[in-house]
């Protein structure tokens, strides 16, 4: 490649960022650094109507939790600022003026009452070579009107001026040459002087321009625009440096067909965004894979794969060797079905991988939310505590149903295990139990174990009765990790305190 590689991710600071959104930042960054090139984050803020506040923190909070690192950007700057579009007016407004010049575009006066009307009246009416003669614009008008109008102050916006009759070729790294007449298109608004701000199409192509951007890698609903974008170009004389195309296939559907929305996270139980978001006019919330409790290299890896493969069969890949992976030429045209179960394997995966005391970390939160305070309980025994039930689970919050008998007695027990294990005999057995637990000489699990099973055989006793009842006591039901290293955890005086409940609280079911 002749020149350094700069991507760019332009969200609309319009609401949440869709995890579409985030795949679409993803291929980017993979791109960029797979190629030494830089990543640029720049907000598309020219629609003021549907502006969200905090809808950008809440972007950059993304990539950034993600690990998906900004070279260029609002918060990060650079030498191609301002990279927000609304602090860009002052260059739109030469580049509109540049192609009114050239008679690449025109002014329009048509109001909008006027256009629906001539639409109603028009079947397909398009605004373009066939129709522009007989609309209120710069073309059809004298032009001491149409600076009469300006003067005056009436709203008008600029159009571009398309030649019909023509093919025009657009070249995209995944799909080949796409070719489309230009008589399908309209002349489409790149201003608007009511909020003297440009339309997407033109603040796009001048900006894609000015910060040297040499891939334009998007989602594939844009696909549409490009041959427009490509005569924006060479309108502007920029033909020799236009970026190269990838419109990406999009995320579809779990199940039946059409585009992911969040209906069908909300239907299904999995989240369609990186965070948790807060609606800041209805207040609504909607979930999100951080608080969901999915580690972010999860995240990234299972999003990478959802349209892409390294070329062989290796699933788990940290984000250094997705990026020395990357490549277009293993990027799938059709879309690909959101596997939301897959997300939550990888998301097993990556907690298996990760440390006991990194996991304990996350744990703290839990344990508070659940009324623990993990303050009460050392970091060793919290990380100990991780490390026995982690193979359990697929999420951080399931460490509390796997683990929370480490840091509160049960104060129920599970009645099928009570029918199946808790015999007329067992308060006895258990009393005796406690005897032996006392009588040890050490309490770790491998030299406590031998001698409690040593007294089951010598006194005839059924192990799996006792044992069973045994871990009622201490855990509410017949479930958890080895016995021997709960009470080891928990220690002589828990164990006995927990026996001992159990021998007054449990008692025999009726029986019908």
């Amino acid at each position: 490649m002749d020149r350094k590689v700069r991507v760019r991710f332009a969200p609309s600071p319009t609401g949440p960022l869709h995890i579409g959104g985030v795949r679409t930042a993803l291929y980017n960054y993979l791109f960029a650094r797979r190629h030494g090139g830089d990543m640029i984050l720049r907000i598309e803020d020219t629609d003021s109507q549907r502006f969200v506040p905090g809808a950008e923190e809440y972007i950059n909070e993304s990539l950034a939790w993600l690990g998906i690192k900004i070279d260029e950007g609002v918060r990060e700057g650079g030498a191609y600022g301002p990279y927000k579009q609304s602090e860009r007016r002052d260059i739109y407004r030469e580049h509109v003026r540049m192609l009114l010049d050239a008679g690449k575009a025109y002014i329009a006066f048509d109001t909008p009452a006027e256009l629906e009307a001539t639409r109603a009246a028009t079947p397909n009416f398009q605004y373009d070579a066939s129709t522009r003669m007989n609309m209120r614009n710069s073309l059809a008008m004298d032009a001491e009107e149409v600076k009469a109008l300006i003067e005056a102050g009436t709203p008008y916006v600029v159009r571009f001026l398309i030649e019909p009759g023509r093919d025009v070729e657009v070249n995209d790294l995944l799909r080949g040459k796409v070719t489309i007449n230009s008589s399908i298109l309209d002349d489409k608004v790149l201003y608007k002087s009511a909020d003297d701000l440009p339309t997407y199409h033109l603040a796009n192509i001048v900006d894609d321009h000015l910060m040297e951007v040499t891939h334009v890698i998007r989602g594939e609903e844009w696909l549409p625009s490009a041959p427009l974008h490509v005569l924006l170009y060479e309108a502007f004389g920029w033909a020799d440096t236009r970026p190269d195309f990838v419109h990406l296939p999009l995320l579809l559907k779990p199940d039946g067909k059409g585009k992911l929305s969040k209906r069908d996270g909300d239907r299904l139980g999995f989240p369609v965004f990186p965070l948790e978001w807060h609606d800041p006019k209805s207040g609504a919330v909607s979930s999100g894979y951080r608080e969901s409790g999915y580690l972010p290299e999860a995240v990234i890896n299972f999003l990478a794969l959802l349209g892409w493969n390294p070329g062989d069969d290796t699933e788990i890949m940290s984000m250094d060797e997705l990026i020395s992976k990357f490549s277009f030429d293993h990027c799938s045209r059709s879309g690909a079905k959101f596997a939301y179960e897959k997300g939550r394997w990888f998301n097993h995966e990556y907690l298996q991988k990760a440390s006991d005391s990194e996991l304990a970390e996350l744990f703290k939160p839990v344990l508070r939310a659940n009324g623990v305070n993990p303050d009460d309980f050392t970091d060793e025994y919290i990380t100990r505590v991780v490390g026995l039930v982690k193979g359990r689970i697929n999420f951080v919050a399931d460490l509390w149903a796997q683990a929370r008998f480490f840091f509160t007695a049960p104060g129920e027990y599970a009645e099928k295990d009570i029918r199946k294990r808790w015999k007329e005999d067992t308060p006895a057995i258990m009393t005796e139990l406690v005897e032996v637990l006392k009588g040890l000489p050490s309490f770790v699990s491998a030299e406590a174990e031998p001698p409690v099973l040593a007294w089951v055989a010598e006194k005839g006793y059924h192990l799996g009765n006792v044992m069973n009842a045994f871990r009622l006591t201490l855990v509410g039901e017949c479930k958890g990790p080895h016995i021997f290293d709960i009470t080891e955890l928990i220690g002589l005086d828990e164990t006995v305190r927990r026996i001992e409940r159990g021998i007054r609280n449990i008692q025999l079911p009726d029986v019908q």
